[in-house]
Order: C-alpha cells, then structure tokens, then sequence
C-alpha cells in the first residue's frame, strides 16, 4: 500500500509521515495550493486564513496534508518553467518542416506558401544582416572617425 503527501505517493515501505517534520517549501507548496484554490472558488477567505494559520502551527507533513486534504490534487501535466514552451516549439518546428518537406498533409490550406515564404523572409535578413556586418566592419572597435578632424584626435 502507497500512501500520499502533499500529492506525491510514497512507496509502501517508506517511514509514516507522522514522524517526517515539513519543510519551509513544502508549506509553501500548500500555500500555493490553498490560494489555487481560493481563485477557483473552493474556499472562502475565510477558510484560506484559518488554513494559512493551520500551515504555520504544522511541524509535521500529515499536518500539511490535512490542509489539503478536501481539495483536488495538484496537476503536474506540464512541467514547470520553459521546458514547456521550448517542448511546444520543438513540436511546431517539426511539424513545419514535415509540411515543407511534404511529409505531412498541410492542416491549414496555404500554411505551406507561408511558410516558404517565411523562411525566405528569414533567409533574406540574415544574409541582409551578414552583408551590413561585412561592409561595417566585424569587430568591436567601433567606427574609427576619417574626417578632418582625425588629426585633432592623435590619429591621421
């Protein structure tokens, strides 16, 4: 038998959670727990600030999960912080190189002219950019004044 705290699952022979002291994080994960909550209309303000004083008196994590224990689990369908985004990017850039490549039927009509034509618009500028760079000068000296007054300057 597993037995949950603070929505994860411990394995059957892991020590009781009566006898394991909460973390600082851990209180904070059912301080954001309780405030999802409240924003979804579970609890009132009321209910949110008797737990809150409930989340500072605990020492322990059955304390903690007590708390929590009438409200829904967490979701941890996405991971948190940019992998999402990076993970959702990764799948479009796939599937547009499968549709520029015709691998794969277009899901939209036209998306393929777009996205030729994107990727051209894309070409365009890079090789724009590489050809301002070549003729301004690479390095990172900055424009060196030609003028009359060069001279003035120590140089000329």
């Amino acid at each position: 038998m597993s037995e949950s705290v603070l929505g994860a699952t411990l394995p059957a022979d892991a020590p009781a959670a009566e006898g394991i002291r909460c973390s600082d994080a851990e209180r904070e994960q059912v301080r954001a727990r309780l405030c999802t909550a409240a924003g979804e209309g579970r609890l009132t303000m009321d209910e949110v600030e008797e737990r809150l004083a409930r989340i500072e008196a605990a020492r322990f994590r059955h304390e903690l999960a007590d708390v929590t224990a009438d409200l829904p689990g967490p979701e941890r369908n996405e991971p948190d912080g940019r992998r999402p985004i990076l993970a959702a990017a990764g799948r479009t850039l796939a599937a547009d190189l499968a549709v520029l490549l015709g691998r794969a039927p277009e899901p939209a009509p036209g998306r393929r002219r777009r996205l030729l034509a994107l990727t051209v618009l894309i070409g365009l500028l890079i090789t724009a950019a590489v050809i301002v760079a070549a003729v301004h000068g690479f390095g990172g000296d900055g424009f060196e004044p030609h003028g009359i007054d060069a001279g003035e300057h120590g140089r000329g």
